[in-house]
C-alpha cells in the first residue's frame, strides 16, 4: 500500500475530494439564504444602488419617450386624447411608470424577499440546519486498506477519474449559484431602464418581460434548496456497496460511479434551475 502523511493516498485523495464536494454544498447552503445586501460584507450591492440610482435619469427620459410613443400608437390624434376616460387613463398609466422608475428598487427588493420567505420556508419544513455529509463508508475504507501494492494500481487511476469529476462538478455547481447573485445585481443595476416602458401601452410588454424574469431569477433559490434537500436525502443512504466476491477496483468504480451520478443528477438541476422554475411558473 502506498501510504502518504498519516494515511492511505486513495483514501485520503477520494476524502479530500469529497471535503471540497462537502464544502461547496455548505457554502451553497449559506448562500441561498443570504440577501444582496449582505453578499460579501454589502460592498456590491452600495455599487449597484449607485448604479441603479445614476440610471434612473436616463429612465425619466425614456419614460417620457415611451409615453409619447404610447400616445401616438393608442390615439388616432389628438383629439381623441381629449376624452376623459383615456386622457385619464394615460395619466394613470405614466404616474405608475414613474413610481415604478422611481421606487423600483423597493419593489424589486420585495419581490426578493418574497422568493426568500418560500427559500426559508422549505430550509425549515425540511428539518435540515445543515445537509448531510458525503463520506466513504467505513466497510470501504477497509477493503482499500487491505489492497496490495499491485492490487491497488487500477484504484489509483479510479480514485483520479472519480476525484476529477467530483471537483468539477462542485465547481460548476458554485459557478452557477454565484451566477445567481450576478443575475440579481445586473437585472437591479438597470431596472430603471426596463421599468420606464411601462408609460406606453405598446411598450410595457418589456416590463412585463423584465419582472418575470426578475421573479424567475429571485425564485431559482427555491429549487436550488429544493435539489440539495433530495440530495442529502440521497447522501443519508449512500450508494450499497457492490458484491463483495468481486474484485476491489470494481467494487470502488461501481460505488464512485453511482456516487457521481448522484451528483451529476444534482448539478443538473442547480444548472437548470432557471429554466425549470420558468417552466414551472409559467414566467416565460
Amino acid at each position: 500500500m502506498i501510504q502518504i502523511g498519516s494515511g492511505n493516498w486513495i483514501v485520503d485523495n477520494l476524502n479530500s475530494a469529497l471535503n471540497t464536494w462537502n464544502g461547496k454544498l455548505a457554502e451553497i447552503w449559506e448562500l441561498v439564504s443570504t440577501s444582496p445586501e449582505d453578499f460579501k460584507g454589502g460592498g456590491i450591492w452600495e455599487v449597484v444602488v449607485g448604479i441603479n440610482g445614476g440610471l434612473q435619469a436616463i429612465g425619466y427620459a425614456l419614460l417620457v419617450l415611451f409615453f409619447a410613443v404610447g400616445i401616438v400608437k393608442t390615439c388616432g390624434g389628438f383629439a381623441e386624447l381629449k376624452k376623459p376616460e383615456l386622457a385619464f387613463k394615460c395619466f394613470i398609466r405614466f404616474i405608475l411608470a414613474q413610481a415604478a422608475v422611481g421606487h423600483g428598487m423597493e419593489l424589486m427588493m420585495a419581490l426578493f424577499r418574497v422568493a426568500q420567505g418560500m427559500v426559508s420556508t422549505i430550509m425549515t419544513s425540511s428539518g435540515l440546519s445543515a445537509l448531510t455529509a458525503t463520506t466513504l463508508p467505513d466497510e470501504m475504507v477497509a477493503m482499500i486498506e487491505d489492497v496490495g501494492l499491485i492490487e491497488s494500481i487500477p484504484l489509483w487511476a479510479i480514485t483520479l477519474l472519480g476525484s476529477l469529476f467530483i471537483w468539477v462538478l462542485a465547481l460548476v455547481m458554485i459557478l452557477t449559484v454565484y451566477s445567481r447573485f450576478f443575475k440579481l445585481y445586473i437585472a437591479t443595476a438597470i431596472a430603471p431602464v426596463p421599468l420606464a416602458s411601462f408609460a406606453g401601452q405598446p411598450s410595457s410588454s418589456i416590463g412585463v418581460s423584465f419582472l418575470k424574469s426578475y421573479a424567475a431569477i429571485c425564485l431559482e433559490g427555491c429549487v436550488i434548496v429544493l435539489a440539495c434537500v433530495i440530495f442529502s436525502a440521497f447522501a443519508s443512504a449512500p450508494p450499497a456497496l457492490s458484491d463483495s466476491t468481486l474484485a476491489p477496483a470494481t467494487i470502488v468504480w461501481n460505488y464512485v460511479g453511482e456516487l457521481v451520478f448522484h451528483m451529476l443528477v444534482l448539478v443538473g438541476a442547480i444548472k437548470m434551475s432557471d429554466r425549470l422554475i420558468r417552466e414551472l411558473m409559467g414566467l416565460g
